[in-house]
Order: structure tokens, then sequence, then C-alpha cells
């Protein structure tokens, strides 16, 4: 049986406005993750995403603040830890972070190899620097990365290099949970390529031991992870397996998400793009009911008032909507 790296149970967290309203970013988020084990997180812009990767860490900075529920790293509860212990015992060496806009969290003053430096010193400040540097140079070796870039400014690197090397810095002490947060936006394909055979190489390599990995392409994701979560106004509205999630999306969101986007899987035959209608509720009054009802073609009047648990189905399989999987499958397959 494979070992639990990271469990979520119930996670809620809010933003608070300079007019005390609350946001409700993440909602009573649940997830779990295995040794070895990667998990795709995808939805549109402002779906809670982003919120998500930074509440998990622990470690929370205003607006932004933890409200209820468990995060559980490798058998450890890091809620509620106080930041000063979060930020010496946890990060970097329980889970990692690679932000949105990698390229551009570097200092162009400093040197890379500084950035590893003070990572390690963080949690280990008697840390001797010839040591440190024998450890960049194994990891930069490792991960095919020029030893010479550990003496440049972050300006001297080209975009694909720079997120490649933000990667080894993150995960130098080699994180048991690494969330990678859209790590391949802004890049040329060759880059992106680049960038998640990096992260598979580090998986198989055993520099981390699993990963959480966020976009808004679902079929990218299909070629990065195991799993599959889809998020929509702050909520999990479907998981799956990679193959289930792209190739069979049961929730009105994962399908509307799909026909959105080209998928090279599907050959060469016609694909129409659609675009799903409308905007995400205001989460500052979210809907009674389902939150994806106002965008949805198939809502019915109790959609709109009824409140949706998960429902979950075949195994790992999970979907938060008021209508069966059997007259969901009925419906898009008289579509098609």
């Amino acid at each position: 049986m494979s070992k639990t790296m990271l469990e979520v149970k119930g996670l809620t967290t809010k933003y608070i406005t300079r007019f005390h309203e609350d946001v409700y970013a993440v909602d009573h988020v649940s997830l779990k993750i295995e040794e070895g084990k990667s998990l795709g997180i995808a939805g549109e812009s402002g779906c809670g995403k982003s919120t998500l990767a930074l509440s998990l860490m622990g470690y929370y900075f205003p607006p932004l603040h933890y409200q209820s529920g468990d995060i559980i790293i490798d058998g450890k509860n890091i809620s509620g830890m106080k930041p000063d212990d979060v930020r010496k015992n946890v990060l970097g060496t329980e889970i990692a972070y690679i932000p949105q806009a990698a390229m551009n969290a570097l200092n162009p003053t400093r040197k890379i190899y500084k950035f590893i430096e003070d990572v390690v010193k963080a949690h280990d400040p008697k840390q001797d620097e010839k040591t440190i540097l024998e450890m960049a140079k194994s990891r930069f070796t490792e991960l095919g990365l020029p030893l010479d870039s550990l003496d440049k400014h972050a300006v001297e690197l080209s975009g694909g290099m720079k997120q490649r090397v933000v990667i080894a810095i993150s995960t130098i002490l080699k994180p048991k949970v690494l969330i990678a947060d859209e790590p391949s936006s802004a890049l040329d394909v060759t880059s992106q390529k680049m960038v998640i055979k990096m992260l598979r190489d580090m998986m198989d390599r055993g520099f981390i031991k699993s990963m959480i990995f966020i976009t808004h392409e679902l079929p990218l994701l299909y070629n990065v992870t195991d799993n599959i979560m889809v998020m929509y106004a702050g909520q999990i509205v479907e998981r799956g397996s990679a193959k289930e999630m792209v190739f069979d999306p049961i929730h009105p969101y994962s399908r509307g998400l799909m026909k959105s986007i080209l998928v090279p899987e599907e050959g060469m035959r016609e694909h129409k793009l659609a675009a799903i209608p409308g905007t995400p509720p205001n989460l500052k009054k979210p809907p009674q009911g389902c939150r994806f009802a106002e965008r949805c073609k198939y809502a019915v009047p109790s959609c709109r008032f009824n409140s949706l648990p998960m429902i979950e189905f075949e195994g790992e399989r999970g979907y938060r909507c008021g209508h069966s999987v059997q007259h969901l499958r009925e419906v898009y397959q008289h579509e098609e």
C-alpha cells in the first residue's frame, strides 16, 4: 500500500477585504496524494487554484487567512502552526512552491548560487559554504543544468533556463510535496517540454516524493499527472484519473473546459472550439446551490437552491452536480 504524502481535509481559507468582507477562495477542499504520484488541478483564472496552492503551505499573509480544515504532510498536521515554525520546519523540506511567473522571482542583483545558499542556511544556519556549493553542483549536474549558471545573475539566463533554475532552487532540500503553479506558462513549446521533463525526472529520481501541478489547461495535465481535479469558484467540482478527466469528463464545467481547448490526442479530425458563457460568481456572496448553475445549459431550477456535496462513484472518481452520471452521459451522447 502506497504511503500518503499529503492529505487535505475540508480546507477553507478566505481573503478579508479592506471593507471587512470575506471572500472564500478555497471552500471545504479535500484531496490526497500518495508517494510517487502527481495531482493536477485545473480551472479558469479566478477559480482558486493559486490560493489553494498558497494555503497548502500553511503560511498565510494578509489578506489571506486560514479558517478551518487540516493539512497533513507525511503524517504531520501543519494546520495552525506558528509562521516561524512553518518557515523553519515545513517550507522547503516538507513542501515547496514554484510560484506563477517564477521567471521573475529571482532578484536580478544576486547570483544563482546565493539563492541556494539562503534556502539551505534558512534550515541549517551552521552549514558551511563549501558543502552547499557541492550540493548545488551535484543537483545542477543531475538535472542537466550548466554549472556556470550558478555564478550568473538571473538576467543572464533565458526564460526557460530561469524557470528550470527556480525549480532546482525550490527542490534543493528534497521536499516531500512540490507545488508547481503554472510552471510552463509564458514559455515556448520547447521550453515547456524541458520544464515538464525536468519535473518528471525529479519524481523518478526521488528528489521530490509527490507533486501538485496547477494549470488552466486540462490536456496538458494528461501528459504530466496521474490524477486531475477541476476547481470552480473555490470548490472541487470533479476528480478522477488523468485519462478519465481528459477523455470522459462528467461535470458540465469540466466538459466545457475540454471543449474550449484543442487536444492533440484527438488527431487531425475537425474539432470545434466552444466557449463557456458567463462569468464565475462573486465569492463575497456565493450562490446557495450549484455555483456553476448560472452558466450551465443543463441546469434546472433545483440546481440553484440545493447545496451539492461531492458524489463518489467508481473508486476515486467524484463529481459535484445535481444530475446523475447516467443522465449526463446520455445528454452528452445525444449532443454528439
